[in-house]
């Protein structure tokens, strides 16, 4: 991995946050919801955790490194953290997720192409929801439908079967007869039909899980580590999303470790980039592995981002196979929930194209060069609108003149 920048350029900046969702459409990043902590906010819920607002979205500037913020109207979800959020047709959808109230199983949907940024509640249709949950994970599949698996949640006594172990009782967490587990349920929805449906699969299923990763490569879903009671593991396993079949990838390298509350990003069409976490004996990761699934070798990879350890962040597909992480906490905020961070961290994974490397080694040597400058007017229109603009990414943030 041969570089990486760190951006946050403009004045305006999204505020720390960790459990938040995002996603990239085009080349804008999207990040809505979340927490923080907050130790002297007299508005705060228990423990002084503070939800980041449910009215507002955050929009950056992969190319120009700008954040603008907007208001949201509509059916707008509860402040939460822990929702699961994917991309599908220009639409932004969450699920589940953990408010003031506990796990929640509603599912809401935003358009993020129409500039209005109108929530809606999706009604019930045809099938049932899973029960409430949060820490869970997605695969979008052939730009249909939506594939849930896994998380931590509440079921109803008589809604647990002791005989198929696909919850995992929290014995520390029960109020009569509601109790809190791991599952590893894999959850189906239609966005065009609003209907749920639970597909029965045939191999050895992961054991139940939650703070788990996952990405989509073809026609495969991967999952990898997570936390089932007070284990934490770097297993991989996936599920061909056509015969609904559980593989377990048996690694031919040498593994990360253990962890939870990581991120898994498709970067190829055979590879996942994988990066931070908190790991088995609970130390917040800084570390970047790339798994080819074809050979299954793990490949520890250099970047510059050792020092900024993350742990329940995000991390999306940009362009050019970037991976952009945002926010999330550098701390073990089961104990220690003040290092909630709000820079984008970039990612190179893979070569560059030359036009990117040509447009950016402009941008940043322009102003130190005088022969460049006096070029930038006889490029063509459209191509000096694209290098201005990523003049603005390279410019220094107000901490750095």
């Amino acid at each position: 991995m041969d570089s990486g920048f760190q951006r946050h350029i403009s004045e305006l900046v999204a505020r720390e946050r960790s459990g938040h969702t995002a996603v990239v459409e085009g080349s804008l990043l999207y990040v809505w919801g979340g927490y923080m902590l907050h130790w002297f906010c007299p508005q705060s819920v228990a423990d002084d955790e503070v939800f980041l607002p449910n009215n507002e979205i955050w929009v950056y500037d992969l190319e120009g490194g700008v954040w603008e913020v907007f208001h949201m109207t509509g059916d707008v979800p509860p402040s939460m953290s822990g929702a699961c959020g994917c991309s599908l047709d220009g639409h932004m959808y969450i699920f589940g997720g953990c408010d003031d109230n506990g796990q929640t199983n509603m599912i809401y949907c935003v358009n993020l192409t129409d500039g209005k940024y109108t929530w809606r509640r999706i009604g019930q249709g045809l099938g049932s929801a899973p029960s409430p949950r949060d820490k869970l994970s997605c695969w979008v599949y052939k730009r249909r439908c939506l594939v849930y698996f896994g998380g931590y949640g509440h079921k109803l006594l008589t809604d647990v079967d002791s005989r198929n172990r696909s919850f995992i009782v929290d014995e520390a967490s029960w109020v009569e007869d509601v109790f809190w587990g791991w599952n590893n349920e894999v959850h189906v929805f239609d966005p065009m039909n609003s209907t749920w449906t639970e597909p029965k699969t045939n191999g050895r299923a992961p054991a139940p899980r939650a703070a788990h990763a996952s990405a989509t490569l073809g026609h495969r879903g991967y999952i990898c580590g997570g936390r089932v009671m007070e284990t934490r593991t770097s297993d991989v396993h996936c599920l061909d999303l056509d015969a609904w079949t559980w593989t377990e990838i048996t690694p031919a390298s040498p593994i990360p470790v253990g962890r939870s509350w990581h991120t898994l990003t498709a970067v190829s069409d055979t590879s996942l980039f994988l990066f931070g976490g908190l790991s088995v004996d609970c130390k917040p990761m800084s570390d970047g592995w790339l798994l080819d699934v074809e050979t299954k070798l793990w490949r520890e990879v250099e970047h510059p981002f050792n020092n900024k350890p993350r742990l329940w962040h995000t991390a999306c597909q940009g362009n050019d196979a970037d991976v952009i992480v945002f926010g999330g906490s550098c701390d073990y905020i089961l104990l220690v929930d003040t290092g909630h961070c709000n820079d984008a961290l970039v990612f190179q994974t893979q070569p560059y194209p030359l036009f990117r490397i040509c447009e950016d080694y402009i941008a940043k040597n322009v102003k130190n060069y005088e022969a460049l400058r006096n070029q930038l007017p006889r490029l063509p229109s459209k191509l000096l609108t694209a290098v201005q603009k990523r003049m603005s990414f390279y410019r220094p943030s107000k901490k750095q003149r």
